[in-house]
């Protein structure tokens, strides 16, 4: 059994424009039990997404600002109160994803930081994880986290998304407690230096995600993502770890469910 970490089920990119309905039984059909639908934009999909988590059992969704939206007007207009009240929805179970990103910069940078930060004091605030982008903007990125601790007595803890950065990120995430989520490009052929660091990581800090529906993995890679794929990331962490797919499938829920305790709240026994 799987639970995929970090999905869009509401992008416009999913599959022959399958409904949020259709992806959760499909995956649930592949012996994925639970799954989180992560928000990029508050004004936008904030309603959408808890609406999506409400009508679905094993279905949890969180909130905030993607780096790309930073400068959006409509976003920044978004406080550290809002983000803390909105979090109390039941179904709300992280922050994010927010960080930065560098590579395509859509939003300014200091729009970013700033956003970064606020969301950052919001988990510091509610005890909630913080869902971590980090594109091309490594030492910036941990530099923020790192300096939000210090500034702060409340605890942080967190995910680093999707991971793809470089070995040192990892090492330094791992060191202060956030977790390493890997996706499908951990099976793609070119990324053997990413498996490399994905053995290095303690086993109780691994989780697995799709962030679908992009990267999918081989053998549907090109194709549009979706959380019904999650396993073939964990069978590919299951070689590398030697293990059983079943013991990583359940390494993983654990590790899920030690970040993100408040799913436990909503969990249906499958």
């Amino acid at each position: 059994m799987y639970i995929d970490s970090h999905c869009h089920l509401n992008h416009k990119s999913n599959d022959e424009g399958s409904s949020p309905s259709e992806l959760i039984t499909n995956a649930k059909a592949n012996n994925v039990v639970g799954l989180q639908t992560i928000c990029c934009r508050i004004s936008e999909e904030y309603d959408q997404l808890t609406a999506i988590a409400e009508a679905h059992d094993n279905v949890w969704c969180s909130v905030g600002t993607h780096p790309h939206d930073a400068s959006n007007e409509a976003e920044k207009k978004y406080t550290l109160d809002d983000i803390v009240r909105l979090s109390k929805h039941s179904k709300v179970i992280g922050i994010g994803e927010s960080g930065l990103d560098y590579f395509y910069d859509h939003a300014d940078r200091k729009d970013q930081a700033e956003s970064f930060r606020k969301h950052i004091q919001a988990c510091q605030e509610t005890g909630l994880p913080l869902i971590v982008h980090s594109r091309d903007a490594d030492d910036d990125c941990m530099m923020i986290i790192n300096e939000e601790i210090k500034n702060s007595p409340k605890p942080l803890n967190g995910v680093l998304h999707c991971f793809s950065s470089g070995e040192a990120m990892a090492m330094q995430g791992v060191d202060i407690g956030f977790y390493i989520s890997f996706s499908g490009m951990v099976t793609f052929k070119n990324m053997q230096w990413l498996r490399d660091i994905a053995l290095k990581i303690p086993q109780d800090k691994v989780l697995i995600e799709t962030d679908a529906p992009f990267l999918a993995p081989v053998p549907y890679r090109g194709k549009p993502n979706q959380s019904a794929y999650v396993e073939y990331t964990a069978l590919e962490l299951a070689k590398l770890h030697n293990k059983p797919r079943e013991e990583m499938g359940e390494l993983t829920m654990k590790n899920f469910f030690t970040l993100f305790d408040k799913a436990k709240d909503t969990w249906v026994q499958m």
